[in-house]
């Protein structure tokens, strides 16, 4: 299959190590030239559980370039830039036959893709993964280390996005098809991670500039104890909206990010016990993409669910406007009903939305 890779970033260059791994023809598209010179230069080198070697795939920051002849378009971003990407795609001639696959689209992805795409022209199918299908670091500009590779990641589409969901299952080995895009929505692993310990473990970002272990060092009972009530909530809206979820303990351990046999009842224990988080080391900075990403693409979107779900989330609330001040973020930027283009739905009308 001929694949347009639409992100270099740790995921964009672990998924051209797999991608190409598997047969496919790659390209890789960035938006920023200064990224994508090193791997120019020096090739897409990759490590880890994948393997090692390096792969020279067609790379170019001319996104029409880029696109020419693609049969699928895998973006693997940052949440935060699939509105600019959409708006890009549908500017550049991707037109409405051709699918889009989010890996990932994390809380609201494939709503708000598709709101961004459709301001612009006729939206194609689109799919979203539930959760990136790596976890990986770039060590070097040119080289990514893959530390894990999910064993199963929740893929849904868009109505009418059937081609993406199969594009999805043909390119990412364990992708399973949810029945609808909010329950790849309300599997957001990163929503409930995340927060609890950019606001419980600032005094750790902040003072160790990074070096400690946030899967580990940061992961202490009291921070655990508010990332349970967070996630107690996430499963609460997925039941309003007649949806059945696990603890992200057991998410995690079916994408294979902590032991099969981790407690789940002790996050602590299951989440620093995880072989393939426990050496990443913090953040070193309140701005680093995983809280401005968390909180504004991911509580934000939350909790216009869970309004429409008509499910109170204290928790969630509380974490999102404490990292509005400790982050620096500005309250209400994000991922809004509005972007997503839910504006104004009931719980009804969403879900007829979102199953078509």
């Amino acid at each position: 299959m001929k694949v347009v890779i639409i992100g270099a970033g740790a995921g964009g260059a672990a998924a051209v190590a797999e991608l190409s791994l598997a047969g496919h023809e790659v390209t890789l598209w960035n938006r920023t030239a200064k990224t994508l010179a090193p791997f120019e230069t020096m090739g897409v080198a990759y490590q880890g559980v994948l393997g090692e070697g390096v792969f020279r795939p067609a790379i170019t920051a001319d996104l029409g370039r880029a696109i020419a002849g693609a049969e699928v378009a895998v973006v693997v971003l940052p949440t935060l830039s699939h509105g600019p990407v959409a708006t890009l795609l549908a500017q550049v001639g991707w037109g409405s036959t051709r699918p889009i696959v989010l890996n990932p689209g994390h809380t609201g992805g494939a709503l708000a893709f598709r709101h961004a795409f459709a301001e612009v022209a006729s939206p194609p199918p689109i799919a979203e993964l539930s959760t990136l299908t790596y976890v990986a670091r770039k060590s070097h500009p040119h080289l990514v280390n893959i530390t894990g590779r999910a064993k199963r990641v929740r893929c849904a589409g868009l109505p009418g996005g059937q081609a993406a969901v199969a594009a999805g299952r043909t390119l990412f080995p364990g992708v399973i098809e949810a029945d609808n895009v909010l329950v790849c929505d309300l599997s957001n692993v990163n929503m409930v991670l995340h927060p609890p310990g950019a606001v419980l473990a600032a005094a750790w970002v902040e003072a160790r500039a990074g070096d400690f272990t946030f899967y580990v060092d940061a992961m202490t009972p009291g921070v655990t104890r508010v990332m349970k009530g967070l996630d107690d909530e996430r499963r609460a809206v997925a039941a309003a909206f007649g949806i059945e979820l696990p603890s992200v303990i057991e998410e995690m351990r079916a994408i294979g990010t902590v032991s099969p046999d981790a407690p789940a009842d002790d996050f602590a224990a299951a989440i620093s016990a995880g072989e393939a988080n426990r050496r990443i080391k913090g953040p070193d900075t309140l701005r680093h993409r995983y809280f401005m990403e968390d909180f504004g693409f991911g509580l934000t979107p939350f909790l216009a669910l869970a309004d429409i779900a008509g499910v109170e989330v204290p928790v969630a609330a509380s974490l999102l406007r404490l990292g509005d001040i400790a982050c620096g973020a500005v309250p209400g930027e994000g991922r809004t009903a509005q972007s997503m283009g839910i504006g104004g739905m009931t719980r009804a009308s969403l879900l007829g939305a979102v199953r078509g």
